[in-house]
Formats: C-alpha cells, structure tokens, sequence
C-alpha cells in the first residue's frame, strides 16, 4: 500500500506522486483510487488500489539507479532486430513491463535508428511515449526539469554514435 506523497511508476504511463487517495462510486461499485499527479502535461491519473500488483505500479527507482538508467542510454546497440514488425512487438512489451532499465534501452535503440535510418510512425509514437515515461521518473529521481532531463538523454544518446 503506498501513501499520500509517495513517488510511484505507473507502467505505460510513466511516473508520478500520489497526491491522494479517494473512494469513488463507479459502476455502482465504491473503490479507494490512489490519484496521482504526473510532473509532465499536469496530468492526474486515478489508478484502483486494488489493482496496484496486477498493474505492475512500484516506487520510482534510487538516485543509483537513474545513474545506472543513463548508462543505459550512452551504450552502443546491440542485436536490434531487423524485422520492423518484430522490433515493435519485443519493444512493446519492454514498454509494457515497467522495467525503467528496459524503458531505456528501448529509448536508446529507437533514438538511434532515428538518427541512422528514420523511423515509421508507429515507431516514432513508441519513441516519444518511451521518452515520456523515462523521462517522467527520472524528473522525480534527480530532482531536475524535463528539459534538462530531456537535454541529458540526448546527449547521451548522442554520445553513443
């Protein structure tokens, strides 16, 4: 169970505080939600404290762990499949597991396959949904603004080729 002020990650969504925590009639049905506020957009999110296991919500990752996370992102590629369809699908369910280090990879391989070759649409939706998540945790981790955390992934990534 996570408390007012906590700092969570809602996988697919990216990271945020819980601001409260609130029951709601839905459906008939009374249920406490966590409401969590996203640093990114000013969005709030209500996500059921029921299902905070089987959506797969943890605490946002240590200051050695964000460290870890933006290794991650200056590290070269490797075996990036070549099948656009397959790449998609292996990359979509790295995003779906909320595993932030997975996140990141992701992130990097997208970021650099736009830089070499370019990426479909879909893919660019992935890049920037990635981008938002790794960047909506590491926002809360490091203390900083978007857009020096922004500025630090790129150059990371940039740093990589």
């Amino acid at each position: 169970m996570f408390n007012v002020g906590d700092k969570i990650v809602y996988p697919m969504h990216g990271a945020g505080i819980i601001e409260s925590i609130e029951e709601k009639e839905i459906l008939g049905e009374k249920r406490n939600y966590y409401v969590m506020k996203m640093p990114l957009g000013e969005m709030k999110v209500m996500i059921p404290t029921h299902s905070v296991d089987e959506i797969g919500i943890r605490e946002i990752i240590s200051e050695s762990d964000a460290d870890k996370v933006l290794d991650i992102l200056s590290e070269e590629n490797v075996n990036v499949n070549t099948n656009w369809n397959k790449r998609y699908r292996e990359n979509m369910v790295k995003i779906k597991g909320g595993n932030i280090f997975e996140v990141a990879e992701v992130v990097r391989t997208l970021m650099q396959r736009e830089h070499e070759k370019g990426l479909s649409t879909g893919e660019r939706k992935m890049l920037n949904s990635a981008r938002q998540i790794l960047i909506s945790e590491l926002v809360l981790v490091k203390g900083m603004d978007q857009c020096e955390i922004e500025n630090i992934i790129n150059k990371r990534v940039s740093c990589s080729r």
